[in-house]
């Protein structure tokens, strides 16, 4: 290959596999279809971890959480540990992160994603990187209307003439916030009882972005330099509010939610049945910090239709933005030599189990990803593949494209192969940790062409779905006496795949 191509990286946070329109017509998403039908659309793709800060950092390092360090929200990836980032501005790309990070946390010595460092504008306007290899950053931090907004994005709002923009969020102490949606009482932290958010449009971070990573593709154009741009979309995780006319977009009563099958949780461990009591006793799984989805997930199903339609139009406006980044890309004359990628960090419930948003529940809804490869002339249009696919193959597929060799010691294998169509497929299986909390939760779960089983830093209980003859993952195989010969089988392969998956970090150079 003698020339390097341009690598795009699009992500979306907390969306749920069947949130494209590609594969459910209940929602609009033109521009992420077009990507389907240019590109290949991998539909067995899943995260190294089912939340935000370790399943990021596993897409820039190539390890999995329990190597890279970051092993739950809350930590800090220490800034030691290689990244995607770094190799490649040491071989001359440009490299641009444009939006959420989430690299490091709320509090603590050294975080920039804190108060009241999120805040300091005057800092923000000052600092573009480098920030973990990425030689420009642009960033926010919130979803919707939280708190937390700030960094470069709050400095835009500000520089763009919102000068009350404080007044759109919920407040910090000192703050006002009159024109912030109203939080529902009682109802969980995500609920809010006027979905429609007043903030304009063209102030909304979905745009923001847009527009930032445009103008990164503006730059690179003009140095004729190849570049790596992480273009990193904070929705469609809740809070469900949007701006209009995004909001109303889609009506609630035509949501389908997921829903509870009477008896299904009475063969899971005892936790999954926690959530379906009004008031669950979770003692020990909240130490030493709130463990997330640990609670009642009991919730009106009118208030569900009313919150996954604006999930929908979260979807459907950055979609809408997806759409001018890749129509600039063209204009530039960027898009035949730029290897696209659009995938999430980690699921979603919508009712699906009975479970609303996010917790240590290891099904498909959480696990799984959209994931969809363009690389005009090499990756083939309209493709649909079953090959297995993990976030922590994202660092080496890229290096792997841009003509360099991985490094030795990571997890992640590269899948430009099977992306290529070279290989049908490369992995027999995916890993997938949660460590939410040291001890509870604590699950790994491994999956492989058929079978996922799930197992417990503490107990004795655990899970089996057959994906073949159970997709919806209702029976749970685990204590079935007929499947104790395929728990053996399962328990062997998973202990195996991990000691595959141990990154050697440093070579042999002698016999001793």
């Amino acid at each position: 290959m003698t020339k390097r191509p341009n690598i795009l990286l699009i992500t979306t946070d907390q969306q749920h596999f069947s949130a494209l329109g590609a594969v459910n017509p209940a929602i609009r998403t033109p521009n992420l279809d077009r990507l389907c039908a240019e590109g290949t659309r991998f539909d067995r793709a899943y995260c190294p971890a089912p939340t935000c800060t370790p399943s990021r950092a596993s897409i820039i390092t190539g390890l999995m959480p329990s190597q890279h360090g970051a092993w739950t929200i809350g930590c800090k990836l220490p800034e030691e540990v290689p990244t995607l980032g770094a190799a490649l501005s040491e071989a001359g790309y440009a490299t641009g992160l444009i939006g959420k990070a989430h690299f490091q946390p709320l509090a603590g010595e050294g975080s920039l994603e804190k108060q009241p460092i999120l805040r300091d504008l005057d800092f923000w306007r000052g600092f573009h990187g480098p920030f973990y290899g990425f030689d420009h950053i642009e960033l926010c931090r919130n979803h919707a209307d939280e708190a937390h907004v700030g960094q470069h994005y709050a400095a835009w709002m500000e520089d763009n003439g919102l000068a009350d923009w404080k007044e759109y969020f919920q407040p910090l102490p000192g703050d006002s916030a009159s024109k912030a949606p109203v939080m529902a009482q009682g109802a969980p932290y995500w609920a809010r009882e006027g979905r429609v958010w007043a903030l304009p449009e063209e102030m909304h971070y979905t745009t923001w972005i847009g527009e930032r990573s445009m103008a990164f593709l503006d730059r690179a154009a003009e140095a004729d330099t190849p570049f790596l741009l992480w273009t990193s979309f904070p929705d469609p995780h809740p809070p469900y509010t949007v701006p209009e006319p995004w909001a109303t977009m889609y009506d609630p009563e035509d949501m389908e939610p997921g829903r509870l099958t009477p008896g299904e949780h009475d063969r899971n461990p005892p936790h999954f049945a926690k959530t379906q009591q009004a008031a669950p006793d979770f003692a020990g799984w909240h130490e030493p910090y709130e463990a997330h989805g640990c609670a009642s997930h009991l919730y009106p199903e009118d208030a569900l239709k009313k919150d996954m339609a604006v999930y929908y139009g979260m979807m459907s406006f950055l979609d809408h933005e997806i759409g001018r980044i890749l129509d600039h890309l063209e204009q530039l004359g960027l898009a035949e030599d730029t290897l696209i990628v659009f995938t999430t960090d980690h699921g979603h419930f919508l009712g699906q189990h009975g479970l609303v948003a996010k917790g240590p529940f290891h099904y498909e809804d959480m696990l799984r990803l959209p994931f969809i490869v363009r690389w005009p002339g090499r990756v083939p249009a309209g493709r649909v593949s079953d090959a297995l696919q993990s976030l922590v193959d994202l660092m080496p597929s890229f290096l792997d494209a841009a003509g360099f060799g991985a490094p030795d010691n990571l997890q992640g294998i590269s899948q430009l192969p099977v992306w290529t169509a070279e290989a049908g497929s490369l992995r027999d299986f995916v890993l997938c940790e949660n460590r939410h909390n040291p001890v509870r939760p604590h699950v790994t779960s491994f999956i492989d062409a058929r079978y996922k089983i799930s197992v417990y830093r503490e107990g004795d209980c655990g899970e089996i779905f057959d994906l073949r003859e159970d997709p919806g993952e209702i029976r749970n195989l685990w204590e079935d006496p007929q499947r104790e010969p395929l728990k053996r089988e399962l328990l062997h392969r998973m202990v195996q795949a991990m000691l595959a998956s141990e990154p050697m970090k440093t070579p042999r150079v002698a016999q001793a």
